[in-house]
């Protein structure tokens, strides 16, 4: 048969719109894969977000357990911070943290609070289902330490900024840059042995009675999410613990 001019240019046609069809069929349907592998992307981004979480606080909790098995001495409470309170001081740091736990959970005022890094502070508020735990770089908190190598002591001090003070450092006695400091016991409202911090700095003139210190906290409070309330220690009044005549004159060193 002969095929006419008209009818190559209808089967022209017939077949530029059949690979068109299909053209637009095959981009529809690359759209539409596009759009489920767009889809399964986000999916496995949050999917990788909340195990990346989950395995941060997983290993939140086994740094917390391997404190405890090492301190089996202790109760320990732990507790979620649920806020901060900001000192208003000129390096505007924080000195109060807000717990998730309370005395519904047996805590109680002046129980200490530590991390696996170290000493936190101590409970100074207490409600039913939350506690204000004061932190040890408020100016109003001192705590009875000594250097872990030499044993010297002295008076550890909150410092308007991120480093402490160690104070009434006996100036017979050995301290240096590195060298670790510990709470001593001493006084009652900490039990001995908890990390503080470490010495970064000596201050020691011939002409004082005591050397000074200042020392960086091994606990960094900006990034603490959960703590430790030690719940077996309850701290001893030593106001009414040293038995002197009522006239008698005393002075007790601060904890």
């Amino acid at each position: 048969h002969l095929i006419t001019p008209a009818q190559r240019l209808l089967n022209g046609l017939t077949d530029r719109a059949i690979s068109a069809s299909k053209t637009w069929s095959d981009l529809y349907e690359l759209r539409s894969r596009n759009e489920q592998l767009e889809s399964l992307v986000d999916e496995l981004m949050i999917e990788n977000v909340r195990l990346k979480e989950v395995e941060a606080q997983n290993e939140d909790l086994r740094r917390k357990l391997g404190f405890a098995e090492m301190h089996p001495q202790y109760v320990l409470k732990a507790a979620e911070i649920r806020g901060r309170v900001i000192g208003y001081e000129p390096n505007n740091f924080m000195s109060i943290l807000i717990i998730a736990v309370g005395q519904r959970n047996g805590v109680r005022k002046g129980m200490p609070v530590v991390s696996e890094r170290g000493l936190v502070g101590y409970i100074h508020e207490v409600g039913a289902n939350w506690a204000k735990v004061l932190l040890i770089v408020d100016p109003s908190s001192s705590v009875a330490a000594l250097v872990q190598s030499s044993r010297a002591p002295g008076i550890v001090s909150g410092h308007l900024g991120e480093d402490l003070m160690m104070n009434y450092i006996p100036q017979d006695e050995q301290i240096a840059p590195g060298d670790v400091i510990l709470t001593s016991g001493t006084g009652g409202k900490y039990p001995k042995g908890l990390v503080i911090g470490q010495v970064i700095e000596v201050h020691q003139r011939d002409v004082d009675t005591f050397q000074q210190a200042i020392v960086r906290p091994s606990v960094n409070f900006e990034k603490l999410e959960t703590v430790l309330v030690i719940a077996s220690f309850e701290p001893i009044d030593i106001e009414h613990a040293i038995d002197l005549p009522p006239d008698a004159e005393t002075t007790v060193t601060p904890t």
